[in-house]
């Protein structure tokens, strides 16, 4: 096996060590795979309609039939709850491949040329990093929304819509990570050898640069799917994200505010699901960090 295949696998093998060593990140990976299974089989174990409207069993607590209660309409608490999760997680997936996606094309060009290129870019982060996030969302999702709706349907329109403009403006902590890296990287001697050997540009950043802050990457995505759930959420809890008729996490939520004094149910479990779920990724996110940290 060649020497650098090895030098990898116990790379990554000590990384793994050290990540099973953290136990409240190896707690959050089991309950996020928990949720995640959850939400991907559990429709199937639990086959209740999630739009089957029974205005007689309107807003009632939980009990056997249907665990987490009924909402307004009669509708299963439980079921919504599941199939929610998958459009949350997606939305909170997507967005992070994203903003990956364009902080490190970013970071990694303006590490590597420097200049004036670098300058112009890391001015354009910090332009970003000036915006007020949440008002210019609101405004973008406002002026788009009926556009895309028309283009692509009000599910594939909105969702479209929501993932582009999370992950564009979640972009430059990761650019600035991986920059910074970079500039560390190419004044080495591995860099310099393979500059000699006659290596492009395009190979020295894709072969020899990136694989050397993947580890930085990986942590900077739990982050970013952490940032795309709850953001989702607020966009839904503040009545401009998905239709009425999906039941996401944020909306579920935005529905149980005129309920909360009568039927507190159902604001505990889809608040309880973005509240556990973002956790479990901010401590697998930690238990990343530190280990793929060279001084641990």
């Amino acid at each position: 096996m060649p020497t650098d295949a090895i030098e990898v696998r116990s790379l990554w093998g000590q990384a793994w060590r050290q990540f099973s060593r953290n136990k409240l990140a190896m707690l959050g990976l089991l309950l996020l795979i928990v949720i995640i299974l959850g939400v991907l089989i559990g429709p199937v174990i639990n086959p209740t309609p999630i739009n089957q409207i029974n205005f007689s069993q309107s807003t009632l607590p939980p009990n056997l039939q249907h665990p987490f209660g009924t909402n307004d309409l009669g509708q299963d608490q439980l079921a919504r709850v599941l199939f929610g999760g998958r459009i949350s997680l997606c939305v909170g997936l997507a967005a992070m491949v994203v903003a990956i996606s364009l902080g490190t094309l970013i970071g990694a060009i303006a590490g590597f040329y420097g200049g004036m290129l670098d300058s112009v870019l890391m001015r354009l982060t910090d332009l970003f990093l000036s915006l007020p996030q949440l008002p210019l969302l609101l405004l973008m999702v406002y002026l788009f929304r009926d556009s895309l709706k028309a283009i692509a349907g009000p599910e594939q329109g909105i969702f479209i819509l929501v993932v582009l403009l999370i992950g564009g403006l979640n972009w430059m902590s990761v650019a600035r990570l991986v920059r910074a890296n970079i500039l560390k990287l190419r004044e080495m001697e591995f860099i310099s050898a393979a500059t000699v050997s006659g290596a492009s540009p395009f190979r020295l950043i894709w072969v020899h640069l990136l694989p050397n802050v993947t580890g930085i990457i990986i942590v900077a995505a739990t982050i970013a799917v952490a940032n795309g759930i709850i953001t989702e959420s607020t966009l839904s809890f503040l009545g401009l994200g998905f239709p009425p008729d999906v039941p996401t996490w944020g909306q579920m939520l935005y529905k149980a505010k005129d309920y909360l004094t009568t039927a507190p149910h159902l604001a505990l479990f889809p608040g309880l699901a973005i509240f556990i779920t973002v956790l479990c990724i901010n401590y697998v996110g930690e238990g990343l960090r530190d280990a793929f940290d060279p001084k641990s």
